[in-house]
């Protein structure tokens, strides 16, 4: 039977599976640093706006544009214990990201 090459890298007799260029299941890290930095980005972006929505407990910056007028209430609410969770989930997303990306293309 003559085979023949077809677009994107197969071959007539192929099945669809196997494409030129590497072994069939093995991730190729282009692919794989790409996702990582993109999750990266978006992670960075999630964890500026989390930090942002964090309420002011120090005399800090916070103080000085009006942080410090609603920090009446003693305690944290669970809007706040929830907030510091998700920050806490996005940081270790952000330290894997970043983690991964170094191991890739060392």
């Amino acid at each position: 039977m003559l085979r023949r090459d077809l677009p994107w890298g197969l071959r007539s007799g192929d099945s669809g599976h196997e494409r030129r260029g590497g072994p069939p299941g093995v991730w190729h890290t282009g692919a794989v640093t790409t996702a990582l930095s993109i999750l990266a980005i978006i992670v960075s972006l999630l964890m500026v706006l989390l930090v942002l929505l964090h309420r002011g407990k120090g005399g800090g910056l916070s103080d000085l544009f009006g942080g410090g007028v609603s920090s009446t209430l003693s305690g944290s609410s669970v809007v706040e214990k929830n907030l510091d969770r998700i920050t806490i989930v996005c940081g270790i997303l952000w330290f894997a990201s970043i983690i991964g990306i170094g191991l890739l293309l060392k």
